[in-house]
């Protein structure tokens, strides 16, 4: 049998030669690729010469009944089919991250926010819809949230909005919520229905510093003194989760978000106050610059969760 060598040309090999000769090694036949793949047989049997003068080997022998793979067309086969799933699969990739299903969503949350309601909705619903979609969730207050968001650190973040959001930031408003008294619950205020902030002038009470959100610090102040009230801070705590360590412990009582019954500690009672002395607006904020297509995808799925939701938690947005 008479070989024939074939030097190997300088000619691009392209996804065309590929899926041309896939057709016609699949076919065993090159009038039947051209049927199959509609390309006129000229053509085909043009590309797969010239696949051929590319590769320096020959790939097909014709028979008496169409063509047959060489050793070395077998062996192409094989790897052109997998060049062929990897191009397809890359393609997929870029289509699920450009629609926001795959790729990385960072987001900030409050510790309270997470337990019950919208937060933890959204996430579960993000989880299941889009599987591929990594999500990383970090524990940040109010103030940290947004000096992440503008440092590129997170995408988004779940926060208590007071006045105006800093430059750049917008916002989808989630629930409303209410601030309550924590008492121990051996405390004669525990069996109250209600108190007024009057009723606290003098109750021992376990704070945050005002650097940890300073914002709502100062305007629960406010509302404290329009009452009439001056706080008799004895300790004071980063986080809400260690001010109830200290109330559970009877060291003082203190004022809370209302979210916090989600999780309320055995030895706590929540007494709401009467009038409610500050409304907490849980939203969710993002830099209006981020482009990442799995931000969008996650304000879809907000926005949804939200608008099943009671009327009076429905979301609307804000653009600062």
């Amino acid at each position: 049998m008479a070989v024939r060598l074939i030097m190997p040309s300088s000619a691009p090999i392209e996804l065309r030669h590929l899926r041309y000769f896939i057709a016609v090694a699949e076919c065993g036949s090159f009038r039947l690729a051209s049927e199959r793949i509609n390309i006129t047989q000229p053509a085909i049997t043009r590309q797969i010469h010239d696949l051929e003068a590319a590769l320096g080997a020959t790939l097909l022998k014709r028979t008496a009944r169409g063509v047959e793979l060489t050793p070395a067309g077998d062996l192409y086969l094989r790897e052109a089919r997998k060049a062929l799933e990897a191009v397809r699969a890359a393609s997929s990739a870029v289509q699920r991250f450009v629609a926001g299903e795959s790729g990385t969503l960072r987001l900030g949350v409050i510790d309270n926010a997470s337990w019950d309601g919208p937060v933890p909705d959204a996430l579960r619903t993000l989880e299941r819809d889009h599987p591929h979609l990594a999500i990383q969730v970090s524990l940040l207050n109010t103030p940290e949230q947004f000096d992440a968001l503008h440092g590129g650190s997170l995408d988004g973040g779940f926060v208590y909005v007071f006045g105006e959001t800093p430059a750049g930031i917008d916002t989808v408003d989630l629930a409303t919520h209410e601030v309550v008294l924590a008492t121990p619950n051996d405390w004669p205020l525990a069996k109250r229905r209600s108190v007024t902030l009057e009723d606290l002038s003098d109750t021992p009470i376990v704070s945050f510093p005002r650097h940890v959100y300073p914002a709502y610090y100062d305007t629960l102040i406010a509302a404290c003194r329009e009452a009439g009230l001056t706080l008799r801070v004895t300790q004071e705590e980063q986080t809400e989760s260690a001010i109830l360590s200290l109330v559970s412990a009877g060291i003082g009582a203190a004022l809370v978000n209302c979210a916090n019954r989600a999780r309320a500690p055995v030895r706590v009672k929540f007494v709401p106050i009467k009038p409610s002395p500050v409304q907490l607006t849980l939203a969710f904020a993002y830099l209006r610059s981020n482009d990442n297509p799995a931000l969008l995808r996650f304000l879809d799925v907000l926005n949804a969760c939200v608008e099943h939701a009671p009327r009076a938690a429905r979301a609307r947005r804000r653009t600062r």
